[in-house]
């Protein structure tokens, strides 16, 4: 049944009064440059406080209600929203104001066919913003259909430096010299790492049961049921599994032979459409062996997770997984990550290198403590062989707060605390 033009009012008008009452806090996110953006990420990243924070730049500026409209399609009355209502929400936003707005559309993946109205609304020159928590909208098939007249912006959970604006403490060197701030700035660094990123947790005393909350409406909604997987169950023991992995590379192989022993025969193409549908919901994030043929690179990878609150509800004692994972989303955030990923990879023939940054000429290697000495030669040694296969300008180990320098025939080796990488890079 189509939707009233009095219950899209009526929501539109609630809408409105939700974004004013938020408290938004302004992100680096550059939402002046290009009329026309997509924001794409993981549910509860923070992507709709964007739009809030270009909405309230316009009220601040003296714009009103009647040049903008923001329409939030996860608000339940809109259940039953067709792509044939889409024009309706012109009409009615004219026949209130009479004039012709900037769009903000939130979660608007949630209409099928949605793709046509974006693209007419870029034909005739509207200003348009839209969210979406799907990462097929960042796909060759979804930017084809829209013209190219969008540009896809990924919208992470909050980056460290972030992280420690909100909570208002201060981190610049100078004030890292002094005692108190440091404490401060390590227990942050602590919780971060632990907790994770996503806006609406910070303040949380208790955020296990928030995270364990967004995490089942990820698994259960934006992936079983929006993909119709008929056994939640095997998806939640296949994230499991990729959570504990998280550092190595896995194959879809191993995936289906574990699985199998627990939950009966599960196919390859089974295993292969679950994490694919994981990464669709931006759940994990794919890195790829640069040094593999074409199969492998697709069929055996490292897996990361969009947030270390996500990952670690799900581990026990998993400080170094904890570690690389931060180090691999201040890297996605970087340099970017779609769906075919060519600006970081891993590298794994011989030797491993957790991460290779090709157009920095960058490797990194994550271990938390480089006291054991069979682990520092380790470390150091694939960090002394990969130039022969790949141009390195630069060579680090990140650790959780062990700081120094190795000297060998190529060069220096940085060692580096991970919450000084974070703050050096600003994510």
């Amino acid at each position: 049944m189509a939707i009233s033009r009095n219950t899209l009012r009526q929501v539109m008008l609630d809408n409105q009064k939700d974004v004013e009452h938020y408290d938004v806090f302004p992100r680096d996110y550059d939402l002046d440059s290009f009329p026309l953006q997509v924001f794409v990420g993981v549910r509860r990243s923070g992507k709709s406080f964007l739009m809030f924070q270009k909405i309230r730049q316009m009220l601040n500026e003296g714009h009103g209600w009647e040049d903008m409209l923001y329409l939030d399609f996860e608000d339940r009355r809109l259940e039953g929203f067709s792509a044939d209502d889409f024009n309706l929400i012109l009409e009615c936003h004219q026949e209130m104001y009479g004039k012709r707005p900037m769009l903000f559309l939130d979660e608007i993946q949630n209409v099928d066919g949605w793709q046509k109205f974006a693209r007419n609304l870029a034909d005739k020159k509207y200003s348009v913003f839209i969210t979406g928590s799907n990462a097929k909208m960042l796909s060759k098939d979804i930017m084809s259909a829209l013209g190219g007249r969008y540009i896809p912006v990924e919208v992470y959970p909050f980056s460290f430096t972030e992280y420690l604006d909100y909570l208002a403490i201060p981190h610049a060197e100078l004030e890292l010299e002094a005692t108190e701030s440091k404490a401060r700035m390590m227990n942050a660094y602590n919780e971060y790492l632990v907790w994770g990123g996503l806006p609406e947790s910070i303040h949380l005393p208790v955020k296990r049961s928030y995270l364990s909350s967004v995490f089942q409406k990820i698994y259960l909604g934006d992936i079983a049921q929006r993909n119709g997987v008929s056994n939640p169950k095997l998806l939640q023991l296949l994230t499991k599994k990729i959570a504990e992995s998280v550092m190595q590379p896995i194959s879809y192989n191993r995936l289906s032979k574990i699985l199998s022993s627990v939950a009966g025969k599960v196919s390859v193409p089974t295993v292969s459409n679950y994490v694919s549908y994981s990464e669709d919901a931006w759940l994990l994030l794919r890195l790829r062996n640069i040094a593999s043929a074409f199969a492998e690179k697709e069929s055996i990878c490292k897996y990361y997770y969009i947030d270390n609150g996500l990952l670690s509800i799900q581990l026990l004692n998993a400080d170094t997984l904890l570690l690389e994972n931060a180090v691999a989303l201040s890297l996605f955030r970087k340099y970017g990550h779609d769906l075919d990923n060519e600006r970081v990879y891993f590298y794994n023939t011989n030797v491993e290198v957790d991460f290779y940054v090709p157009e920095e000429e960058l490797a990194v290697q994550v271990s938390y403590s480089l006291e054991d000495e069979t682990t520092r030669k380790r470390e150091v040694d694939a960090l002394s062989k990969l130039p022969a296969v790949y141009p390195c300008k630069r060579r680090v180990i990140i650790t959780y707060d062990e700081e120094n320098t190795i000297t060998d025939k190529l060069g220096d080796i940085e060692i580096i605390p991970c919450w000084k990488w974070l703050l050096d890079a600003g994510v």
